[in-house]
């Protein structure tokens, strides 16, 4: 185990989330076994006895608190590593916010909704997914595997994302978060495109990305991806209960109260550049191995 990585703290706006992944059995056996060495998803069903699914499904649990990290591996498919033997937990003073966030980070290949035009594409750890340039490889079930995906000049890839805090409390503020860049043949530096994010149809800004970016490598981006994109900009809207924002700054007068969220209704999430958009240079979306941000589309709640 990496010395530098024994020791992890876990902040008061994280601790229900991390007490629920650890009141498993099997996830605590997970950790058990990761204990001594790092393991893929196939060596952990060996060690556990348990199905191949089952395993996937909690391992994802646990790398969403943080617990485990996991990397695709050529020939082994997904490795899991234990990052920490121990957990520091910072509960929660008063007056305090600490309680009142929830993250969703969602795939950038878990789309529900698309529509795409040529040239696109879809990456996963082992190269394309599909046939690259062909919009029906966006259907293939392998897209939930995807790094990378993108589209040319206009379209958009739709998210549907769970409401995920407690009915009995109003959403006072939602943020959402990715890297993205503009989409040309191989790289533009300097090619600006439109992207737009709207959550349940109601637009919350533009944000003009300046180019496709491929002239330096990407910090996360896989060894074997030779040339085309690379990375891409982190880029935040967030809207409540007086505007929404781009980055910090205010984009749309569109209020929280106007988005008809409901505890029994999906929250989606699209990243669109429109047909009538003034630079129409198409989209690349970044997963957390690709690019230089570890991070998968990521929703924050604040109630």
């Amino acid at each position: 185990m990496n010395e530098n990585l024994i020791n992890k703290r876990v902040p008061a706006p994280l601790l229900l989330d991390t007490a629920k992944a650890l009141s498993n059995e099997l996830r605590l056996r997970i950790l058990e076994a990761l204990s001594e060495k790092p393991m893929s998803v196939g060596e952990l069903t060996k060690v556990l006895g348990v199905a191949q699914p089952t395993v996937s499904i909690n391992v994802q649990m646990l790398e969403e608190v943080g617990l485990i990290d996991t990397a695709q591996k050529l020939g082994r498919g997904k490795i899991c590593s234990r990052v920490c033997d121990t957990l520091i937990l910072d509960l929660p003073v008063v007056p305090s916010e600490s309680l009142k966030m929830k993250e969703i980070h969602m795939p950038v290949g878990m789309y529900t909704s698309f529509q795409v035009k040529s040239p696109c594409g879809l990456v996963n750890n082992e190269g394309i997914i599909g046939n690259v340039d062909d919009s029906s490889s966006f259907y293939m079930p392998e897209r939930a595997e995807a790094l990378l995906i993108w589209f040319s000049s206009d379209g958009y890839v739709e998210y549907s994302f769970p409401y995920a805090v407690s009915a009995d409390q109003p959403i006072r503020e939602l943020k959402v978060s990715a890297e993205i860049c503009s989409e040309a043949f191989g790289f533009v530096e300097d090619w600006p495109s439109d992207i737009t994010l709207s959550i349940n149809g109601h637009e919350l800004g533009t944000f003009t990305s300046p180019g496709d970016f491929g002239e330096t490598k990407g910090r996360l981006t896989p060894v074997w991806w030779k040339g085309g994109t690379q990375y891409g900009l982190l880029t935040e809207w967030s809207i409540d209960e007086q505007a929404s924002y781009l980055n910090g700054k205010p984009s749309t007068g569109v209020t929280i109260s106007e988005l008809g969220l409901h505890p029994e209704k999906p929250i989606l999430v699209r990243f669109e550049v429109k047909p009538d958009a003034q630079h129409r240079g198409g989209l690349n979306l970044f997963g957390k191995h690709f690019g230089n941000i570890p991070q998968d589309i990521k929703l924050i709640f604040s109630k």
